[in-house]
């Protein structure tokens, strides 16, 4: 069959810089750090004190209080975000085909704190089973789009992905399949996750992944730095509103942009860490540029994976140049996670929203906390990083990279809406 087209008509989000898409944008734009002492535990006894939490955040505000203890906070931010993103879209609830539209929900580790608190309980007790009835279906990373698809009636393709880092750009390569192949009309795709917690922090910390930067928490963050010394963890969702492009367009939808590729590879090389060469990361770059039909000139913005990791950040620049030549000196390159943290499994939905509305506004945002003079031997400071001011460009087209632990590695591409 013919390929179709796959537009984006909504978007929504709740993370360390906003609770909704202008908070969102406008804090990138402004070069903000979501990054502050803990407040979801006591971390006085933990490696790592501080993270990039969401902002005043009230559960009564957005569900009732007996159908919130239905949901891990993950869930909680899956619907909220997948909420803001299906009202942005406009869609006619009552007048669009339901079995036409789909759910697929990235999610790194799920619903871990409902784990830890069902298993604390327990141990504390004298060994006779009492788990709540709620504890399976809080915990287990399909349930989100499992409530996403029941809020609106949704019996499109519904499941998720799970490729820790990379989870989202998985999740969107899919929902893109499945509505360019037939399978759907419109998906809701995206990410959440919830893991500034004690098992989630201290088990990064035990890997000495996360930065210790307790006296300077905001500085933290610091891709492609000389001092960088981990990432920051960070935690929220980000949604889009993927439709086929004829049918966005008989409706009078407003479009955002169109996703037109999309790449994924392994590095088959180690658990965590990646290709020191960036080997995947090239393959799932080359790919998504094949599979969209381009050539790797036409991309102006990389949002890139930019963790703050020592070893990280030196393969992805490496696997820049060497899949863009030349060109990669005439790209903005950029890491929102230097303000928003590392979202795991939702960083890729909520960093493709930055690359969408830099495509929206024509304005790149930038990778803040790079100090002057500090920099890296091993990084090639003649790439332009967008360090720690927007930059005013047009981005025709935009290219975000998720890798993750596994050696799992996805990327998307976004281009400007043209009839």
């Amino acid at each position: 069959m013919t390929e179709r087209r796959v537009v984006v008509t909504g978007i929504g989000t709740i993370n360390p810089l906003g609770n909704n898409i202008e908070e969102y944008f406008s804090n990138l734009e402004k070069g903000v750090s979501g990054a502050a002492p803990i407040t979801h535990f006591d971390a006085e006894k933990f490696k790592t004190k501080f993270a990039c939490e969401v902002k005043n955040y009230d559960s009564n505000l957005y569900f009732d209080r007996k159908e919130v203890r239905k949901y891990d906070l993950f869930t909680q931010y899956a619907l909220i975000a997948a909420t803001q993103a299906v009202e942005d879209s406009a869609l006619d609830l009552e007048a669009v085909d339901k079995e036409q539209v789909g759910v697929i929900w990235s999610s790194g580790i799920g619903g871990i704190k409902s784990f830890f608190d069902e298993c604390l309980g327990w141990a504390a007790g004298d060994g006779t089973p009492r788990f709540s009835p709620f504890f399976i279906p809080r915990m287990i990373s399909d349930i989100a789009a499992g409530f996403i698809s029941m809020k609106y009636g949704f019996m499109g393709p519904n499941y998720c992905t799970v490729s820790a880092c990379a989870s989202s750009n998985h999740g969107m390569i899919a929902a893109f399949d499945a509505i360019r192949y037939g399978k759907a009309d419109v998906m809701v795709a995206g990410g959440s996750e919830a893991a500034v917690n004690e098992p989630s922090v201290g088990g990064f910390n035990s890997m000495q992944a996360l930065s210790t930067r307790n006296d300077d928490p905001q500085h933290a963050s610091r891709p492609f730095d000389k001092d960088r010394d981990g990432f920051v963890i960070g935690e929220g969702a980000g949604a889009l509103i993927f439709e086929e492009y004829e049918h966005a367009k008989a409706r009078g939808a407003k479009i955002y942009c169109e996703i037109i590729g999309g790449g994924a590879s392994a590095d088959a090389y180690h658990f965590t860490a990646p290709h020191p060469e960036g080997k995947g990361a090239m393959k799932s770059m080359r790919d998504a540029i094949k599979d969209a039909g381009i050539k790797p000139e036409d991309i102006d913005y990389i949002n890139v994976h930019g963790t703050s990791t020592p070893v990280g950040d030196i393969s992805e620049a490496k696997a820049i140049k060497e899949v863009f030549g030349d060109h990669a000196f005439e790209l903005n390159i950029s890491s929102t996670k230097s303000m928003t943290g590392h979202l795991l499994g939702a960083a890729g939905a909520v960093e493709s929203i930055a690359s969408i509305l830099a495509i929206k506004n024509g304005i790149v945002p930038p990778t803040i906390n790079h100090e002057e003079g500090d920099n890296d031997e091993n990084i090639d400071y003649n790439l332009n990083f967008t360090f720690n001011k927007a930059q005013k460009r047009e981005v025709n087209v935009a290219l975000s990279n998720t890798f993750g632990f596994g050696g799992h590695n996805a990327c998307v591409i976004f281009k400007k809406y043209a009839e």
